[in-house]
C-alpha cells in the first residue's frame, strides 16, 4: 500500500467516525489512542487530520492537536445556500441530452431510497449517490471540484435530516419530481426544485435548534 493511498483510506475512516459520532462533536482527538486503534502510526495519521482540516471537516487548533468542530448553525446558513446554487449552476452547465439519459439511474437511487426508509436505514449515503449522478454531466471541472470539496461539510447535518421517515418520503418525493422535470427537459423546474430541496432541509435543521 503507497503511502498517498494509506493517507487517502485513514481520512476516510477518520471522516465516518466523524460522521456517524464515533469521533464526537466539540471533542479533541487523541492521536496516541487514535493512530494505536488503527494499527498506523502518528506520521500518517497526521497528515490524514492534516488533510481533513484543510477541508473543514475538522479544526487544527494550536496546543491542543485536532478538534471536531461542534454543529454551528451559522455554518449550515452559510453552507447549503451555497451548495444549491452550486448545484443548480450544475445543471445549467449540463446538456439537457446528457442529463435525460440520467433519469433512470436517479430514479432507481430514489427507489432504493425507499427500501432503505422501510429498513430504517441511513438515507444519506444514497442522497449523495443521487446528487453526484446528478451533476456527473457537468462540463466545468473547477466547479465539480468546488461542490466535492464543499459536500462533505453537510454529511454531518445531512444525516440528522434524514432521521424522520416525513422527511425522508418528502425529499424522495422531491427527487422524483426533480428527475421528472429533466426528463421533460424541463431544466428551470428542476434547478427550482433542487434549490428548493436544499433550503427545506435548512429550513429543518434551523427549526431543531
Amino acid at each position: 500500500m503507497t503511502r498517498n493511498l494509506l493517507r487517502s483510506d485513514l481520512a476516510e475512516e477518520i471522516t465516518a467516525r466523524v460522521l456517524d459520532g464515533r469521533l464526537a462533536a466539540d471533542s479533541r482527538i487523541n492521536e496516541v489512542h487514535l493512530a494505536r486503534e488503527l494499527g498506523v502510526s502518528r506520521t500518517p495519521l497526521r497528515e490524514a487530520l492534516i488533510g481533513l482540516a484543510d477541508r473543514g471537516l475538522l479544526v487544527s487548533a494550536p496546543g491542543r492537536g485536532f478538534l471536531v468542530p461542534p454543529f454551528d448553525p451559522e455554518e449550515a446558513r452559510r453552507l447549503y445556500p451555497l451548495v444549491a446554487e452550486l448545484e443548480s449552476l450544475a445543471l445549467r452547465w449540463s446538456s439537457p441530452q446528457d442529463l435525460a439519459g440520467l433519469t433512470g439511474g436517479l430514479d432507481r437511487i430514489a427507489t432504493e431510497m425507499t427500501a432503505e426508509l422501510g429498513r430504517r436505514g441511513d438515507l444519506s449515503d444514497l442522497d449523495d449517490r443521487w446528487h453526484a449522478l446528478l451533476v456527473s454531466r457537468c462540463t466545468n471541472p473547477h466547479l465539480l471540484r468546488l461542490i466535492e470539496q464543499t459536500k462533505p461539510l453537510l454529511k454531518r447535518y445531512d444525516t440528522s435530516y434524514f432521521g424522520g421517515a416525513e422527511r425522508s418520503l418528502e425529499s424522495i418525493d422531491e427527487h422524483r419530481r426533480i428527475a421528472e422535470a429533466i426528463r421533460v427537459s424541463d431544466l428551470a423546474t428542476a434547478a427550482e426544485l433542487l434549490v428548493r430541496n436544499w433550503v427545506k432541509t435548512l429550513a429543518y435543521l434551523e427549526n431543531m435548534g
